[in-house]
């Protein structure tokens, strides 16, 4: 380990050593007690679109929660299984796991029964928090199954009583909560989060109160982010990325948390909150970009286009010259503050964006085509890299550096290198100590000098900066012995506004193919701009002038990929993919597994 690498990792260990979640929301609670902490549109107050709480008040019910857990039996290191969609509940409950010396998990709104009652089966929860009659229904079987659960809240119905009746207990016990949190280490887990799994049984990441601090602390040190933000928190609370910049962090800096419950709204929301630090799946950046870009193209004021492209030019222009390497001129800055001025600065206020100071991205390589359009609003949306055994981003593009196209360098007191077959490699404070109660598959993870392998294969420049090529098994090896990267020709064919999404398939065969899904929300607005009549997105994908029109993308694809990565053949789907359907997992990436399985049909016939 380098002396720098060293001496930065010693710094951040200084900021969270011998502490845990509880002792930063006890400093946050006294820094800015009467500042807002959680908003959520449940049970907003009459006339009003929120209901919030402030820090003092979301601590304060944290302890009630926490002193009703106690009373129900929930012992040290029991877990505490929460399903719900983000809402005031769900960070106060997990709060009050962690107070109450319990390990709270968030479990994915979206696994099937089979797979609760695997993960119910595994982690054993004492008490089930859930939100829903469908949350429920998808329980009911590891209910039957699981003898360790002792009460089960239903959020709408038992959560008043469960805090009433938490307080009556604090009332009686007024040192309980106080002697539960004080049995916490910092190598005490702060959660165990159960994979979304592309493949297989979940596998439960333990993440331990040193993993999450020195994460928080690293990744918003990185970012900038270190005094109090406004966000909006739509990914599930099962999601690492979430759990650091909704649940953790906050904690921290006191930021002020905008809970979504659908993140279908998320758009709508932006434009209420108008964050300063908002983080995105690729996904979501992908529905801004189409979505923009089918409004401005619908103008049918030429001059207005003009004024729009010249602009966006002028802003990739100026977030080009602060990449590392770039080099900014009067010129270039003026052009840009012409442009914000006339044109972007609207189109930002717009999407809700206008108050960012910092946007980022990860879960998957954010496509470069993306990376620039927002940047041409004067968005530098910083790529970050991780994984959940890594609790979040170890590499991170942020306002002290960034390339577009990469996912940065390594995290202060991160050790990040390539393997020979270059597989990305982990070392550092934020590793997981392993997964829960499977030994052997920890074992696969972490080699016997601490690395972890993190199955994705990368690149890395002279600057330190890495990029993210795909996920090693993921890669298509040709019957003619060709390595392709199937992402690299996906994120192509996506750039159609057209196309939702796109999953490239040829390992072990003769040349690659593709299937293909219509984007739900443009495709529809694209076809009644051209007068075609329909009634679903199913007879719209067999319409010949859409099917010509995706044909033209296949070919714009084909012509910037390399002779084996071309797309010989395609199926258009007559359905969409969405987080609810079984082809792509909670944080919206295929399950390449599941698309194979499900459309072998397809895939032969695309073959045939």
């Amino acid at each position: 380990m380098s002396t720098d690498v060293l001496a930065e990792r010693a710094r951040i260990q200084a900021l969270v050593e011998g502490r845990t979640l509880p002792d930063a929301l006890a400093d946050t609670v006294r820094e800015h007690g009467d500042q807002p902490a959680y908003s959520d549109k449940h049970h907003a107050p009459e006339g009003e679109s929120w209901r919030t709480l402030t820090w003092s008040e979301t601590s304060e019910l944290a302890h009630d929660v926490a002193a009703a857990l106690i009373e129900i039996g929930v012992q040290p290191g029991d877990t505490v299984a929460i399903m719900a969609s983000n809402r005031i509940e769900h960070y106060v409950a997990d709060i009050a796991g962690t107070l109450a010396a319990a390990t709270p998990m968030s479990i994915y709104n979206t696994l099937s029964a089979e797979q609760v009652a695997f993960v119910a089966g595994h982690a054993r929860p004492t008490v089930v928090i859930l939100e829903t009659a469908d949350h429920r229904a998808r329980w009911e079987k590891a209910l039957g199954e699981v003898d360790s659960v002792k009460r089960i809240v239903m959020i709408d119905e038992d959560w008043a009583d469960l805090a009433a009746a938490g307080a009556a207990y604090r009332a009686a016990n007024p040192d309980a909560v106080a002697g539960r949190t004080a049995q916490l280490t910092p190598d005490s887990p702060a959660t165990i989060l159960y994979t979304s799994g592309t493949t297989g049984n979940p596998k439960g990441v333990v993440l331990t109160h040193h993993n999450v601090l020195y994460e928080a602390m690293s990744t918003q040190e990185r970012a900038g982010l270190m005094d109090p933000q406004r966000s909006v928190s739509y990914l599930p609370l099962a999601h690492i990325a979430e759990r650091v910049l909704g649940l953790y962090g906050p904690q921290i800096t006191g930021s002020h948390m905008y809970a979504i419950g659908d993140p279908a709204q998320l758009l709508g929301a932006l434009g209420e909150v108008h964050p300063t630090a908002f983080f995105g799946v690729p996904r979501v950046w992908e529905k801004i970009k189409t979505g923009l870009s089918a409004k401005l193209a619908a103008d049918p004021d030429e001059a207005n286009r003009k004024l729009v492209e010249d602009s966006m030019a002028a802003a990739l222009a100026w977030v080009e010259a602060q990449e590392v390497g770039g080099t900014m001129t009067p010129e270039i800055e003026a052009d840009y503050r012409q442009a914000d001025e006339q044109i972007l600065g609207f189109l930002k206020l717009l999407l809700g964006l206008d108050q960012v100071t910092w946007a980022g991205s990860a879960a998957a390589p954010m496509p470069l085509d993306v990376a620039k359009f927002m940047a041409g609003l004067g968005l530098k949306v910083y790529d970050v890299y991780g994984m959940t055994e890594t609790c979040g981003a170890v590499t991170a593009n942020g306002p002290g550096g960034f390339k577009l196209g990469t996912v940065g360098s390594a995290n202060p007191g991160m050790e990040v290198k390539l393997g020979e077959d270059g597989e990305i490699l982990v070392r550092g404070p934020v590793n997981t100590p392993g997964y829960h109660l499977q030994e052997d598959a920890t074992r696969a993870l972490i080699d016997e000098d601490g690395w972890i392998h993190t199955g994705d294969i990368g690149t890395l420049d002279d600057d330190g900066f890495f990029a993210v090529v795909d996920r090693k098994k993921e890669l298509i090896i040709t019957s003619a012995g060709k390595n392709v990267a199937p992402s690299n020709i996906e994120n192509y064919l996506k750039e159609s506004p057209l196309i939702g999404h796109a999953m490239a398939i040829g390992d072990g065969r003769p040349y690659v193919v593709a299937i293909l899904t219509l984007d739900g929300e443009i495709a529809p607005v694209v076809a009644q701009s051209m007068g075609i009549e329909f009634t679903d997105l199913a007879e719209l994908a067999e319409k010949p002038e859409i099917r010509a029109l995706v044909q033209q993308a296949v070919d714009a694809a084909n012509e910037r990929l390399s002779r084996p990565e071309q797309v010989k053949s395609f199926e258009l789907l007559p359905v969409e993919w969405t987080a609810e359907s079984e082809e792509l997992t909670p944080t919206l990436k295929l399950k390449r597994r599941v698309v194979n399985t499900k459309y072998a049909d397809v895939v032969d016939r695309l073959y045939g």
